[in-house]
């Protein structure tokens, strides 16, 4: 990662020296909102790619993200996993940007971000969400979202407020070192847990969060996928601590 001295013009513009910075976007069915967030991430990243991943969709979020310059590949196999593990193996990049095209997320705040993973010589920066709005976070999601941040604060030590958010930012060395394993929504949980069990450098920064326009809809279903992540945080603490599990299971036999 190119190491730059950085001006607050420079910041202010969105420029960060010869950082190759790519904005990753996963898309399923977001034709009333992919335009915005193209358009957001390119006044905040002027000299970034863009790239959208079309997780074959059945409205026109391929199209509109093209028209609204954006690259845009598909990725068939259903599921955000699927299109994480796709666009960190075929984008090279310097800088990686993933954000959900939902627009709910602050395109502004990628410039504090990237300054934190710059300035820190970090691996991940998580966009922790700020509710701007009360229909932003539904109530089921609000209360998995805290449970499962305690869960993983209390098995691998995590200091992150919400590991759920689908905002982040990443260093190449992240990137191209992740195995991606899960399909689906359970992959912001194993970013997380990569990130806690290699001892990589992380942080957290506030980002304002904003419900969805008038006009989309969330994909997420709060118990089935709930049971995936908390399934996902299982088989990891199986893998990752044998020991651990192994010694909690025998304890608590006859």
């Amino acid at each position: 990662m190119t190491t730059d001295k950085l001006t607050f013009v420079d910041i202010e513009r969105g420029h960060f020296g010869r950082n190759k910075i790519a904005v990753l976007v996963p898309c399923y069915n977001e034709e009333a909102t992919i335009a915005e967030v193209v358009k957001g991430f390119r006044a905040a990243l002027p000299s970034a790619d863009i790239f959208v991943c079309d997780n074959n969709s059945t409205d026109k979020t391929g199209s509109v993200a093209s028209a609204s310059g954006a690259t845009v590949f598909v990725e068939k196999h259903r599921g955000k996993g699927f299109v994480v593990r796709r666009m960190f193996s075929d984008v090279d990049a310097d800088i990686y940007v993933l954000v959900d095209g939902d627009a709910t997320y602050d395109p502004s705040s990628v410039q504090l971000m990237i300054k934190r993973l710059l300035d820190g010589w970090l691996d991940m920066v998580v966009g922790n969400r700020v509710e701007n709005d009360q229909a932003a976070y539904r109530l089921g999601h609000r209360t998995g979202n805290k449970l499962l941040s305690a869960f993983i604060t209390f098995v691998f030590g995590s200091t992150l407020k919400d590991v759920l958010s689908g905002y982040r930012v990443f260093s190449r060395r992240f990137v191209k070192s992740f195995p991606v394993l899960s399909g689906g929504f359970e992959i912001e949980t194993e970013l997380t847990i990569h990130a806690l069990e290699l001892g990589l450098s992380i942080d957290e920064i506030d980002t304002p969060y904003w419900a969805r326009p008038s006009g989309s809809s969330s994909k997420l279903n709060t118990w089935r996928d709930g049971f995936r992540i908390l399934l996902t945080i299982f088989n990891l603490y199986r893998t990752e601590r044998p020991l651990a599990f192994y010694s909690g299971i025998g304890g608590a036999g006859p």
